[in-house]
C-alpha cells in the first residue's frame, strides 16, 4: 500500500458502512437464506412424519434432517407443533391458490376439468409424504390450524365443483362435491398404496392411468338405478 492510500480511503465524512445500495441486495439474501431453511425444515418434517409419525419426531431430528441444531428450529417455528401447522397450511394455500390459477387460464370448462385434475395428479405423485401427514396427524395440529386447513380445503372443492357444474348444469351440488372427493380419495391414496406393497410406480405409468380414471369418473353422467 502505497502512503497515503488509507488515509484517502477513510477520509473524514466518509462512512465505512455498506452503501445503501447494497444493503437491501445482503438483506434480500439473507431472507432468502432464512427461507430456504425453512424449506428445507418442511420439507424434513413431512418425510419423518410420514415415516416415523408426528410424536415419535424431534426437533432434534427435524433439525438434523435439515443440516441445523435442534435449538435452530426455534428460529423459524416456535415448536414442533407450529413446524406441523405449516406445513399442512403451506400445502393447502398452494392447492386452493394453484386451482384458482388453472381455472382462469383455461379456455373452457372441459379444459379447466382436465387441468384441475393433471395439477392433483402433480401434487398427489410429487408429495406423497405429506398426503400421508395429513390423512395421520391433522389431530396434532392446533384447534385453530384444524379449523383453517379446513376452511382452505373447503374453498379448494368448491374450485372443482364450479367447474363441474358448469358441465353438469342439472346435477346438485352436494352430489358434485362428493365426485371430487371421491376424485381427490383415487389420486391421492394410489401412490401411497404402491408405495405400500413394496414398489413405487413410475410417474410416467401412474400419471396418465390416474388422469384417465379420474376424468372418467367426473364426466360420466349419473343415472338413476332402475
Amino acid at each position: 500500500m502505497q502512503p497515503g492510500q488509507l488515509a484517502q480511503s477513510t477520509q473524514p465524512g466518509q462512512s465505512t458502512q455498506p452503501s445503501q445500495s447494497t444493503q437491501p441486495a445482503q438483506a434480500t439474501q439473507r431472507s432468502q437464506a432464512k427461507e430456504n431453511r425453512r424449506q428445507a425444515l418442511l420439507a424434513a418434517a413431512a418425510s419423518l412424519f410420514a415415516v416415523n409419525g408426528f410424536n415419535r419426531v424431534s426437533l432434534e431430528d427435524l433439525g438434523a434432517a435439515a443440516g441445523v441444531s435442534g435449538p435452530a428450529v426455534y428460529r423459524h417455528f416456535s415448536g414442533k407443533q407450529a413446524v406441523l401447522g405449516d406445513l399442512l397450511l403451506t400445502v393447502s394455500r398452494e392447492l386452493l391458490d394453484g386451482g384458482r390459477r388453472v381455472v382462469a387460464e383455461s379456455a373452457d370448462p372441459l379444459v379447466a376439468l382436465g387441468r384441475l385434475v393433471e395439477f392433483q395428479v402433480d401434487f398427489a405423485l410429487g408429495k406423497p409424504d405429506v398426503i400421508r401427514v395429513q390423512d395421520r396427524d391433522f389431530s396434532n395440529l392446533t384447534e385453530q390450524d384444524q379449523a383453517e386447513v379446513r376452511a382452505l380445503q373447503r374453498n379448494y372443492v368448491e374450485v372443482w365443483v364450479e367447474v363441474l357444474a358448469a358441465l353438469h348444469p342439472d346435477t346438485d351440488a352436494a352430489d358434485l362435491r362428493m365426485r371430487a372427493h371421491a376424485t381427490f380419495g383415487l389420486i391421492n391414496s394410489t401412490p401411497h398404496s404402491v408405495r405400500s406393497h413394496g414398489r413405487r410406480m413410475a410417474p410416467k405409468t401412474a400419471r396418465p392411468l390416474l388422469e384417465s380414471m379420474a376424468l372418467a369418473a367426473l364426466t360420466v353422467d349419473a343415472r338413476p338405478a332402475s
